[in-house]
Formats: structure tokens, sequence, C-alpha cells
């Protein structure tokens, strides 16, 4: 290609963006909860003077240097809990770009066999810098959301109860990386359908699932609960347990590319739902009061999601495989916004329980992404798998702050 096509490609490409572009990574979309709505800005009381200069607000660095007394609560976690997930970082880095600036660490790391709480915390501390995660507008606290695993009643073949089909990737979407043609958009991705020569938007949900007869052949199985299969798609995996007792895992494959859009905030702007009831288990008690608005409610999201089927392997209590390629680990793993925070790297967080002002100031691991984990200081705490565990995800809509620690060499200029 010859040097200055990218560059002629740019207009066309933001053109694409503005209808096609989803997230990079996408592995789960935001929890089902309402999110509050920003506040209005307030009238200007008093325009500047004409020719006025008014200097431009100047971002700060997402990333800004600490000590470790800095950190409330590294002396109390239990911080050997967080080493497997460690360890399962250190395989994935071994293919990334990143691996010269953790590959000493790493192979240190291999021999230290089940060290103590205090081994571990005197390796981070002579091995890694703490950064805080800082916002654009200097701030240092965000949203701490949760996600888990959930379980499903489902069969290979359909039939009463088994009526909602879990859909494999379809033949005909696209995905296209475009950090292959700009390094600029390194991490974004554009997905649509051709239609008559041209890329065009991929079907929306209302779409596919007026359609579902068009997608057999990329059926995987076959759930009892429609309102089941559309948080299975917000947490971007789970196991189906099958009529015979035994049970697959789904995990995430691909996306449509059209936006998340939150229903429990959609069910709060109807005044159907408080914002305090616009939960995951307050959105499910409102559809089995709604039977018949159920599929018109799950519609107003066009975003949907497409599975791979695995094997449930091993150790059960492993969790799915999280955008870095290990799996995550339950209460150790969070996901964030791999453009401010690499994926792989540890990151203490400080905030609080759900629904709760108890604290929970742990060592956890960044190992995955989600479409709505967007900003600096943002993070999705994975909670485990099953019901106990999706109480705890569906109602944690926590304040905190994040930590990421980082060998030499890996921080910002």
């Amino acid at each position: 290609m010859h040097k200055s096509q990218p560059r002629r490609l740019l207009p066309i490409l933001v053109t694409l963006l503005a209808v096609l572009l989803s997230g990079c990574g996408t592995t789960r979309e935001d929890a089902g909860g309402a999110c509050p709505a920003p506040a209005s800005c307030p009238v200007c009381p008093q325009c500047a003077a004409a020719g006025a200069a008014i200097p431009p607000a100047t971002a700060s660095k997402p990333l800004q240097a600490a000590r470790w007394s800095d950190l409330p609560g590294w002396s109390e976690d239990d911080l050997a809990a967080a080493w497997p997930a460690f360890l399962q970082s250190c395989r994935a880095l071994s293919s990334r770009p990143q691996w010269p600036q953790w590959q000493a660490i790493c192979a240190e790391a291999r021999t230290l066999n089940g060290p103590t709480t205090a081994a571990v915390r005197r390796f981070f501390e002579s091995r890694f810098q703490p950064w805080l995660m800082t916002n654009p507008d200097g701030t240092t606290k965000g949203l701490v959301t949760g996600y888990y695993e959930p379980l499903l009643r489902g069969s290979r073949n359909r039939g009463k109860p088994y009526l909602s089909p879990v859909l494999g990737v379809p033949a005909d979407l696209l995905t296209v990386d475009l950090g292959t043609v700009l390094p600029d958009l390194k991490n974004l991705r554009l997905r649509g359908r051709l239609q008559g020569g041209k890329v065009v938007p991929y079907f929306s949900r209302a779409e596919i699932t007026s359609h579902e007869q068009d997608y057999a052949d990329r059926t995987l199985l076959y759930v009892d609960d429609p309102v089941e299969l559309f948080f299975l798609q917000v947490q971007g995996s789970g196991r189906v347990r099958l009529p015979d007792g035994s049970t697959v895992r789904l995990a995430y494959a691909d996306q449509n590319g059209h936006p998340y859009q939150s229903i429990g905030r959609l069910l709060v702007e109807r005044g159907e739902l408080t914002l305090e009831q616009a939960s995951m288990s307050g959105i499910k008690q409102w559809a089995r009061a709604n039977p018949s608005r159920v599929n018109e409610l799950l519609n107003a999201n066009p975003s949907y999601v497409f599975f791979r089927e695995q094997p449930v392997k091993g150790n059960e209590g492993d969790g799915p495989t999280g955008a870095l390629g290990v799996p995550l680990t339950p209460e150790r793993s969070i996901a964030v916004d791999a453009r401010y925070l690499p994926l792989g790297a540890p990151v203490f967080l400080s905030t609080s329980q759900p629904d709760s002002a108890t604290s929970l100031r742990r060592l956890v691991v960044a190992q995955d992404t989600g479409g709505a984990i967007r900003g600096v200081v943002r993070a999705d705490f994975f909670w485990g798998f099953g019901a106990q565990a999706g109480s705890q995800a569906g109602r944690m809509k926590q304040q905190g702050q994040m930590w990421v620690l980082l060998p030499p060499g890996a921080a910002p200029k």
C-alpha cells in the first residue's frame, strides 16, 4: 500500500465510524441497571466579551505517580489470594508486545511457589510502581460495577420451554480491525454487512429476533427464558445446563456493532421503575409482571451479542475467558477500559461492597473489557459464578479509586 493511502482513507473511515463503530474486545455490555443522568449545565449568566480569549482546559494525565502508602488497605489485603490471577496474566503477556517489560518480573514470579501474603507484598513493592488512575478533569473517583457468570436452562433441540435461540456469529457479519489500517485507530473495530457492494450497519436486535429462522444454521442452543438470555448477553458469558444434567459454557464471540442502550434507564424514564429499582433483579421482576411487553423492552436495546460454545473443564470454579485470553478469577479479576489501563496489569481497587459503605479494598488484575466500561477510573468487578455472585453483581454501583501497578519501562513517559 502506498504510504499516503492510509491518510486518504481517514475521511472514509471517520464516516463509517459514525454508524458502525463498537468498542474493542467487547466481552460484555453494561449491567441492566440505569445509570444516573448527567447533570444539566447551568446557563451562562453573562457571555464573555467578543474576542476575549478563554484558555482551553488542560486534561489531567490518566496516570499520576503514587506511593505505596497512598493505597488505602494495601497492608491489610490478603495479596496471596490475587497471586494465581497475576500468574494467569503473565501467561497471556508472553504473546503480547509489552512482554519485554514484564519478562523478568514474570520469570521471577513463576519461581515463587505458593508465596505468603508478606512475600507477595515484598514482590510487588520491589518490582512495581503504583500509579493513581486520574480522570481528565483531575478527579480520581469513578464508577465500579459488577458482573458474573449466570446459569441458564437450555436444550440442543427447540421445544417448550426451550424456545429462545442462542446464536453463534452469523456468516454475513463483517468485523474490521481499524488498527490494521491506521495505527491511531488501534483497539477500534467496525462491524457491518455487505449490501449491494457497500458496507452497511449490521442488523439490530429487533431485526435479528424477528428473523430468527434465518439464523437456524448458527443456533447453538435454545434456552427457556428470553430475559435470562438478554442478561447472558449483558454479562458476556455464562453456563447452560442441559436436560441430561451436563453443562456447557457460552463465551462471547462477537457483537452486531450497535451501541448498548440501558433498558433499566428506559424503564426509569418511563416512570415504571425508580432508579433504586432498576437493578437486574428489578428488571426481571418487571418482566414477570409484564410478559406481553418483554420483547418490546428488550428490542429497545439494539445491541446483540453472539456466542461460541466451550466445555466446562478442569476446576468448575474457574471463570470464563476474558479479553486477555485467560480464565477470570472470582473477586480478583476486573474489566477495564484498555485505552487507559493495560490488560494484564495488577490494580489496587478501593471501593465498597454492593449497597454498602463497607470497604472493599483489594489487589485485582485487569483481565477483561466491556462495551460499557469506558473511562479512566472505571471498573467492572467479576464476582464469579451462580446466583449469589449474580446478586452481588446486580447491586454493585459503587464509587471507587484505582491504582495500576506497572514495572519499570511500562510507565508513561
